[in-house]
């Protein structure tokens, strides 16, 4: 049974999620104006790595962030550059539809969804440092959302 703080942040998680999707456009020209074909290749680029996570987490994927209890810490393939590449891939898509339409009320869900993910993502972490010995070295060198150079 999962624990009240995972299912408030996989609660607050889907009620983002259905915010986003409602059909408000609040158009707001103080947005970026770049061409269409730049926010679709982030869009492409963040489904990319969605389904990277998803294909390599297998049956280590679940909603909430307490991790299995048989998972295995994941330190290859895109979690050797970002540890949390699903949040990173729902990010890129928000943001960059949110731009490519020039919405507001979509860019305002996207920042809510960043400030959830950054909460939901340092839970997840002191589970996750307690379960695996290791984590704390492999939070060293990767980096949270996006890679570390």
């Amino acid at each position: 049974m999962p624990k009240l703080k995972d299912l408030i942040y996989v609660s607050l998680q889907a009620v983002l999620f259905v915010l986003y999707v409602i059909p408000v456009q609040i158009e707001v020209s103080l947005l970026i104006d770049v061409s269409g074909w730049f926010w679709w290749a982030f869009i492409g680029i963040g489904v990319i790595i969605g389904l990277l996570a998803l294909l390599q987490l297998n049956t280590n994927l679940s909603p909430f962030p307490s991790p299995k209890h048989d998972s295995t810490l994941m330190t290859s393939g895109v979690f050797k550059y970002i540890r949390h590449p699903i949040y990173t891939a729902i990010l890129l898509v928000c943001f960059s539809y949110a731009m490519l339409n020039s919405n507001s009320w979509k860019l305002i869900i996207s920042f809510s969804l960043l400030i959830l993910f950054w909460f939901k993502s340092t839970y997840e972490e002191q589970l996750l440092r307690k379960k695996f010995p290791d984590y704390k070295a492999y939070q060293s060198k990767t980096g949270r959302f996006f890679p570390k150079f």
